[in-house]
């Protein structure tokens, strides 16, 4: 059982390549990683203030957020972003998370899945950009992966899951009804248990 106090959340700072990059933590350490990501509007809070930190650390899991750089209270880096995010594993310690990647953040989770896909557990693609540009490289990759949408998405939409679906061969389908582009947003609840199954499938 996790101890109370592994349930509060760390408030922490790593430098990568002279670049000073923030990120955010509950639960044990040596539990089974979940790295979350962001999309432009948002930060690594947005995961705390959405609860998911605290709840998956009370499931059992270590639980992570990170301030992408140049958003949040990350500095940029001059890093490629496959090379950014190894490089935040290798200092941070993570050992392969399953890495939730919405939106934007895709520009730096689909070139390390790619590049680095014995680095992860599982990618949870949330709607993310760049999946055409990766549609051949990803054929390849044979991480299990959980495509979340929202059914409502206006931006990716939701048929960039069929792509997946259609590339790679180890995809799980969700849509999240009457929920947005965020749809973590919306269907908070939905979101969170499904992502549970998918990590507790995997770890």
């Amino acid at each position: 059982m996790t101890s109370q106090a592994s349930h509060q959340i760390g408030d922490r700072n790593v430098q990568i390549q002279n670049a000073n990059i923030h990120y955010l933590e509950a639960g044990n350490a040596e539990s089974p990683s979940i790295l979350f990501l962001h999309g432009a509007s948002f930060s690594a809070k947005t995961w705390e203030e959405l609860g998911s930190l605290v709840w998956f650390a009370q499931q059992g899991y270590h639980a992570v957020s990170m301030d992408l750089p140049g958003y949040g209270k990350s500095q940029k880096t001059a890093a490629q972003p496959a090379e950014f995010l190894l490089a935040f594993l290798e200092a941070t310690g993570l050992s392969q998370p399953v890495i939730v990647s919405p939106s934007m953040s895709g520009k730096y989770s689909l070139p390390f899945i790619v590049q680095y896909p014995q680095q992860c557990r599982g990618w949870v693609a949330v709607a993310p950009v760049g999946i055409n540009k990766f549609k051949q490289q990803l054929a390849n990759v044979n991480l299990p992966v959980l495509a979340i949408w929202g059914s409502s998405d206006r931006i990716v939409p939701a048929k960039q899951a069929d792509v997946l679906k259609q590339t790679m061969p180890n995809v799980r389908k969700v849509i999240l009804e009457k929920a947005g582009h965020a749809c973590y947003m919306r269907a908070t609840d939905e979101f969170h248990n499904h992502l549970l199954q998918f990590c507790q499938d995997y770890s």
